[in-house]
This record gives C-alpha cells, sequence and structure tokens, in this order.
C-alpha cells in the first residue's frame, strides 16, 4: 500500500509542481516539481503512518 500510494502522491505532487512551474520557465518548473515530488513522498509517508 505505502508503494501505490507514494506513486500517486509523488506524481500527482510533481505534475502540480511542474504546471505552476511552467509559467516562468523550464528550469523553475523542473525545480518545484522536484520539491513537490518530495512534499508528495513526505505527504504519503505521514498518511501511510497515521492511517493505514
Amino acid at each position: 500500500m505505502k508503494g501505490i500510494l507514494s506513486f500517486l502522491l509523488m506524481s500527482i505532487a510533481g505534475w502540480i509542481g511542474w504546471w505552476l512551474g511552467e509559467f516562468v520557465g523550464i528550469t523553475t518548473a523542473v525545480v518545484l516539481s522536484m520539491v513537490a515530488s518530495g512534499f508528495g513522498l513526505w505527504a504519503a509517508r505521514w498518511l501511510d503512518r497515521e492511517y493505514f
């Protein structure tokens, strides 16, 4: 369960980060995507620990 949840939240958060950074430029999109993916991984592990 942790792997699937991590994959989904990292993908969704990374896409949102890319979408937001794309308005500024490609480098900003890459950086925001990486940061958002890290946040998605943290959120997935937190959800797994607290609720599953």
